[in-house]
């Protein structure tokens, strides 16, 4: 599996998936607009470890969406969930969505 991306979120393969299970499939809120990366459609867990994100999809997909992207689904498997960063001459700084 490779890395899926959708706005500032990036997702990437892990072979396990740890930590607290959360009660909720929001991935990341936007800082401006207040949109949500969440999955929608499928049966997912969501949990945190050491103050990263961990996605796991038990269906054979599940969908993420947001308000300003096209709906990606997310195959089976287990995702550590990341915000994507850019440099600019300042440093380098995390996307904003």
């Amino acid at each position: 599996m490779k890395a899926i991306r959708q706005g500032d979120v990036i997702l990437l393969p892990v072979q396990q998936v740890d930590g607290q299970k959360l009660p909720h499939l929001t991935l990341a809120e936007g800082e401006v607009t207040g949109h949500k990366h969440r999955i929608s459609q499928g049966q997912a867990e969501l949990s945190q470890k050491d103050g990263n994100l961990y996605l796991r999809v038990v269906s054979e997909t599940a969908l993420l969406t947001h308000e300003e992207h096209q709906a990606i689904p997310i195959p089976q498997g287990n995702w550590i969930v990341k915000i994507q960063r850019e440099y600019e001459p300042e440093g380098w700084r995390y996307v904003a969505d």
